[in-house]
């Protein structure tokens, strides 16, 4: 089955970006093969072919709440969501068993700044989104594998982070679940040019498509298999710089309405 990847735009951060990017160094398979409250949005994208995104469960009301990227739900191209999009927490070579495996997304959230009838750079900043899942043989995705913290802006500079996802194209192939960790820099001006400010940058990293959407945790606990979520993999320069886009604090309206 071939494979309709959603991308990270990563013509638009190669323009928006202005700090000199290092070379790229190999996203590294996670060290415990796979972490249940991070997963895998699979959905058949017609012609034989499956769109792929990233996403984390986050703590809710409702145990049902999967943060991933805007543009993972709503693209100028396919301005509404897909019929039928998975959920596969803890995603780890299912190719197969998707389906079995996952939870189907009930519903999806993004913010009204993600227009995508405008241009990418003037929606850039609204890059998160919230899906929630039904439940499956009568328990929550939360119940079943736990959850993340979900933190709001602001937030501090030079926090360790590890970004997680599933790339998907070359030299990944999007079966397991991958890494870049680091310090992160919230880019001001004289970083980044408008779109991009207040993301969070991590140098050193070639997360390519299918990693979109992907969480961004700290302090994560190896015990409970959760952390902090404090953004979300939203674009890549394609020359080893990836920023990730933190929730705003008008974000917590969007999520209320997806863990009612």
């Amino acid at each position: 089955m071939r494979i309709a990847r959603l991308p990270i735009p990563a013509a638009v951060a190669a323009v928006l970006l202005v700090v000199a990017a290092p070379p790229a160094v190999a996203a590294e398979p996670w060290r415990d093969g796979a972490i249940p409250t991070v997963g895998k949005l699979i959905w058949d994208a017609g012609g034989g072919r499956l769109g792929l995104c990233s996403g984390a469960v986050v703590d809710a009301p409702n145990g049902s709440v999967v943060a991933t990227a805007a543009h993972c739900a709503r693209t100028r191209e396919q301005p509404e969501p897909p019929p039928e999009v998975w959920f596969v927490p803890g995603y780890d070579h299912a190719r197969d068993t998707w389906r079995e495996d996952g939870w189907r997304v009930a519903s999806f959230h993004t913010p009204e700044g993600w227009d995508v009838a405008r241009d990418t750079a003037e929606i850039l900043p609204h890059d998160y989104a919230f899906l929630t899942l039904a439940e499956k043989d009568g328990r929550t995705v939360q119940e079943a594998h736990g959850a993340n913290r979900l933190a709001f802006e602001p937030l501090k500079e030079g926090e360790w982070v590890a970004a997680l996802g599933y790339p998907a194209a070359a030299p990944y192939d999007g079966e397991s679940l991958r890494y870049c960790a680091g310090g992160t820099d919230v880019l001001t001006e004289g970083e980044a040019q408008e779109p991009n400010l207040g993301g969070l940058l991590l140098d050193d990293c070639d997360m390519t498509a299918g990693s979109s959407g992907g969480p961004w945790l700290r302090d994560y606990d190896r015990a409970t298999e959760s952390g902090t979520l404090v953004a979300v993999m939203s674009v890549g320069s394609g020359e080893g710089q990836v920023v990730g886009r933190p929730f705003p604090e008008a974000a917590r309206e969007l999520l209320a309405a997806a863990g009612a």
